[in-house]
């Protein structure tokens, strides 16, 4: 059963202008090394980044937490084999998962030179 479901869009430039404003600060802030790995061997990598913020701010919206409270690392999105965009969830929002009942988490990312987007998904149980 879908439980609930969150949505963002980002300015690419924001994030690009973050990354330059605070280089290596900001992005151990808000991604997981392999996050940034894999962002950083893209041709466009800001937009990866950018798609990937999305991506976990829509993730947080859906478990309804948004930032109170919730640490922006503690959801790492982790590309398959296929390229297919899987959600990682540690410390407190693997025990705000577990406590929801959730079971599956999906999420939709999407990108252009100007604009990241992303949906996620929560099933579960009621």
């Amino acid at each position: 059963m879908i439980i609930s479901c969150g949505t963002d869009i980002i300015e690419t430039k924001r994030v690009k202008d973050a990354v330059k404003k605070w280089d290596k600060s900001f992005l151990r802030r808000v991604f997981t090394q392999q996050e940034i790995d894999y962002s950083m061997k893209r041709r466009f990598y800001f937009e990866h980044l950018a798609a990937r913020f999305a991506a976990k701010e829509a993730v947080l919206k859906a478990f309804g937490d948004g930032f109170t409270g919730a640490n922006i690392k503690d959801v790492e999105i982790k590309n398959d084999k296929n390229g297919r965009p899987n959600v990682i969830l540690k410390g407190d929002m693997e025990k705000l998962r577990k406590k929801k009942k959730i079971h599956t988490i999906t999420v939709s990312m999407s990108h252009t030179k100007d604009y990241a987007q992303a949906m996620a998904i929560l099933i579960g149980k009621k």
